[in-house]
């Protein structure tokens, strides 16, 4: 396991915190309430643990397929529809999205190799990241990803938590499968929009690997 880039910053202030926190109740506390000392320590140490477990990037063989489109995310699958388009292919496509809680890894991975057609960030709400109308008002960052065998288009979501989005794909760009397309911090959601037709691998609340598990196939 290693630790993700988008973490070290997060993770030195939350060190820092954790020092000043514990040097503080050492000095002020631990000879006249040690067991208030204790619990700072202990309730200190989980949530730094917490943190460092969010960045983890945890060592994996991925899927790699023409034909096969792979998860973007970890997280438990949420959604299974026929929607219609407005943002990008203003059509028909199929809409499975992936529920990222905050003890999931939260690194996003290209779904299929090929070139990058479109990539987009809005701003917007931070809804629950279950709500119907996250997908269209949330702030979010999509990208249109195309290869032989179709175009997709991958919607990274802000939930009510996650305020931040890095998306790291630029339009022309030529990407490969399961590799790393972005990050988003503390809990969130990625929708996949499928040409209708798609063969969806994958069953509603079922738990899913980004860059392991077949989400679809062409």
């Amino acid at each position: 396991m290693t630790i993700h880039k988008e973490g070290y910053k997060s993770i030195g202030i939350a060190a820092l915190l954790f020092g000043l926190i514990n040097i503080a109740s050492f000095v002020f506390l631990s000879e006249k309430y040690p067991v208030i000392a204790s619990i700072l320590f202990w309730v200190s140490v989980i949530v730094f643990l917490f943190i460092v477990s969010f960045f983890r990037i945890p060592r994996r063989v991925h899927t790699t397929g023409e034909k096969q489109i792979v998860c973007p995310a970890d997280g438990k699958v949420v959604v299974i529809e026929e929607v219609i388009d407005e943002e990008y292919f203003k059509d028909k496509r199929v809409q499975v999205s992936i529920f990222m809680s905050p003890a999931n890894v939260h690194v996003n991975r290209n779904p299929i190799s090929g070139e990058v057609l479109y990539s987009k960030y809005q701003k917007g709400k931070y809804l629950v990241a279950w709500h119907p109308k996250s997908s269209t008002e949330n702030e979010r960052h999509s990208v249109v990803l195309k290869n032989d065998k179709g175009e997709i288009l991958v919607k990274q979501i802000a939930g009510a938590l996650a305020k931040r989005i890095v998306n790291y794909l630029n339009v022309g760009q030529t990407v490969e499968q399961a590799k790393e397309m972005g990050f988003i911090k503390f809990g969130s959601r990625v929708d996949v929009l499928l040409p209708v037709g798609t063969t969806i691998n994958v069953q509603l609340n079922e738990v899913v690997k980004g860059g392991v598990t077949v989400l679809a196939t062409f």
